[in-house]
């Protein structure tokens, strides 16, 4: 069923007019009178709604709801910069797999630093990355997508997590499937590095923080492979696949 994001105060009408982005893109469609859409607030409630005039592009709300595509976890990706386009690829495929948030951070051996001037225009269209993968593959959130100033800050805020993970390919003892399995799955961080990893001393700052650290086998991933392979394990672990 085609899905359209709207603010969230639009819900509380009981008759909509999809504003001009939204109505083209129905035009484009060639919604008809009759047929039946999901309006969402982008923030886990959804509206199923029936054409009345495809002129104006006039919905009918037919029934207001808690999203039923968002899993029963809430998964957050900590991710230092990488190079290129790389965290884009990112934060769309980790939308689709399913997480809440995608917070990018600087650490010791990132090599792509952006000055707070590039980061907004950067910020801008992540956001927008993250919400047209969250209407393609029928999300009822739209995560959101942060930056932190440094890795303290990062593993601050994912220690608050009731499960909080670092990815280290120098790892040998604690898996990742040992770390999911150690308790319920509620909320989870993970956290991974860039491409010339992290530091020693990164990871120490970790362990002291209360952060987990887990190994993802015996082979290396890219620094955009990694977080993507840790959120498809928790989905499996929670029950969502």
């Amino acid at each position: 069923m085609t899905r359209f994001f709207v603010e969230k105060e639009v819900l509380a009408s009981p008759e909509i007019i999809l504003d001009s982005e939204n109505a083209a893109h129905a035009k484009v469609l060639r919604l008809r009178a009759g047929e039946e859409v999901l309006l969402c607030d982008g923030q886990g409630r959804e509206a199923l709604c029936r054409v009345v005039s495809s002129e104006n592009m006039t919905l009918e709300v037919l029934e207001q709801r808690k999203s039923e595509t968002e899993a029963a976890v809430r998964v957050s990706i900590y991710m230092a910069f990488p190079k290129a386009d790389k965290l884009e690829h990112v934060i769309q495929k980790a939308t689709e797999l399913g997480a809440t948030e995608i917070v990018a951070f600087p650490s010791a051996r990132c090599v792509s630093k952006p000055d707070d001037k590039s980061l907004n225009k950067k910020l801008e269209r992540w956001q927008k990355i993250a919400a047209s993968a969250a209407e393609q593959s029928g999300r009822g959130v739209i995560p959101r997508v942060t930056v932190l100033g440094s890795f303290k800050a990062a593993l601050s805020r994912a220690a608050q997590a009731d499960t909080s993970i670092l990815l280290y390919e120098n790892e040998r003892a604690t898996t990742l499937k040992m770390a999911l399995e150690a308790k319920p799955l509620t909320t989870v961080s993970l956290i991974s590095g860039p491409e010339g990893g992290l530091e020693e001393r990164e990871v120490e700052q970790a362990k002291n923080a209360g952060v987990q650290i887990c190994t993802l086998g015996k082979r290396i991933l890219r620094c955009e492979t990694a977080p993507l392979c840790a959120v498809s394990a928790v989905m499996y672990a929670a029950g969502e696949f």
